[in-house]
């Protein structure tokens, strides 16, 4: 095979994540940092069969391994175990495997095999529809596990189907839905329905003689308002009968990690510990009093992050952020330069469902964002992910690597 195409960079990128990441997990549990390693090189081999396959291969049978992600999914009810109050993991043995890790490569590969279809067009409602659909069946199977976290990841799709001229009100209105959904667990729900009618009420003022009044739009705008004075109001219910490890996640938010040091505010306020304690240069490898002490929970998996701030200190740290918005950032330009539109929308999947773990999972270790179980690509311990994301990483350089090398 020619090399003309590969990108090393990306694929340099790629390699010094993952094997960062195997040093850090062995410095907390050397166990896991040697079956990391093991998982590191069983995805290498994967990756070297993705790059022999003909590019065609993964196009063509993006429907298959749509309807496999979804059936892998549906299996989890009456087959999955449960680990943490969800059920969310297949069992064989010593080996577990996690199928959303997979399902999100699906969705990536159908989303990008219907979008470049001859017939799409996101203008049309039909051509909408069907990509929310696509999205739609296994994000409604995700959230009856229950997996939140994983669920927010799928909003890294809607910024693909962006990309491809859906508009950006979708992206305004989900903001609206997450500010008022906070806002109303701080505050009175009242003091939110009163600003939010006279907003409207303005808005409407405004806007009056450019909208055309019919019953059809007359209900569209009941039914908004509606539905925004419902969610003020039905927020601190729905908190309410949340389970009291889930609620607590979100509360810790405007409540801070100390209301619930002994609960749910622990892992954070341990996490946050570690990363400050690290100064500007960190204690040294292995060196971590918080990390080496067990002290913070899931530190080799979803905090591993905290044993980074620790024993890298700031300057370890802004490194590590620095190299994966390099390697995100070199995904979205490659797909900009791909001739093939599928390329281009699986690249862009692919770059958002980096973008959403990454901001995701700095955020909770940070105390910015509700815990909710989400890895750092790469880097959090697990086979799932690790192969998952690497499989995902060699189909687009194998794409990339066509595209470049076409006459077309």
């Amino acid at each position: 095979m020619k090399t003309t195409g590969i990108d090393k960079l990306g694929l340099g990128l790629y390699i010094l994540l993952c094997l960062f990441a195997i040093a850090n997990i062995y410095s907390v549990e050397p166990a896991s940092g040697q079956k990391q390693l093991m998982w590191f090189g069983i995805s290498i081999f994967v990756g070297i069969v993705i790059f022999v396959l003909r590019a065609k291969f993964f196009e063509n049978l993006s429907a298959v391994f749509f309807v496999l992600g979804v059936l892998l999914l549906v299996g989890l009810f009456p087959f999955g175990s449960e680990v943490l109050g969800q059920k969310n993991w297949y069992k064989f043995g010593p080996i577990s495997l996690q199928p959303v890790e997979f399902v999100k490569l699906a969705i990536s590969l159908m989303l990008a095999n219907y979008v470049s279809g001859s017939d799409f067009n996101i203008k049309k409602s039909k051509s909408l529809w069907t990509a929310l659909i696509i999205i739609g069946i296994p994000a409604v199977l995700v959230l009856a596990i229950p997996d939140v976290g994983s669920l927010l990841v799928f909003l890294a799709f809607v910024i693909a189907l962006y990309r491809e001229g859906l508009s950006g009100w979708f992206f305004g209105v989900i903001g609206i839905i997450a500010l008022i959904f906070l806002l109303s667990l701080a505050i009175n729900p009242l003091y939110l329905i009163i600003p939010i009618l006279l907003i409207s009420a303005f808005i409407l003022f405004v806007n009056g003689r450019k909208i055309h009044w019919n019953i059809i739009s007359i209900l569209a705008i009941v039914l908004v308002i509606g539905a925004m004075c419902a969610l003020a109001y039905g927020a601190p219910k729905i908190l309410e009968k949340m389970p009291t490890h889930q609620r607590e996640r979100i509360e810790v938010l405007y409540k801070g990690e100390k209301a619930f040091r002994d609960t749910s505010g622990y892992n954070l306020l341990y996490s946050k510990t570690a990363i400050g304690s690290g100064g500007f240069f960190g204690k040294g490898y292995r060196e971590g009093s918080v990390t080496q002490g067990k002290f913070v929970p899931e530190q080799s998996t979803d905090y591993i992050f905290c044993t980074v701030g620790e024993e890298w200190g700031f300057l370890g740290s802004m490194l590590l952020i620095l190299t994966y918005g390099l390697f995100i950032g070199r995904i979205y330009y490659l797909s900009e330069k791909q001739k093939s539109v599928f390329n281009r929308v699986f690249g862009y999947c692919f770059a958002s469902i980096l973008l959403m773990h990454f901001s995701i999972n700095l955020g909770m270790v940070m105390g910015l964002f509700p815990t909710v179980g989400i890895p750092l690509p790469f880097f959090s311990y697990g086979g799932s992910s690790l192969l998952a994301f690497s499989i995902m990483t060699f189909i687009f350089f194998k794409l990339n690597y066509t595209d470049r090398n076409s006459l077309v």
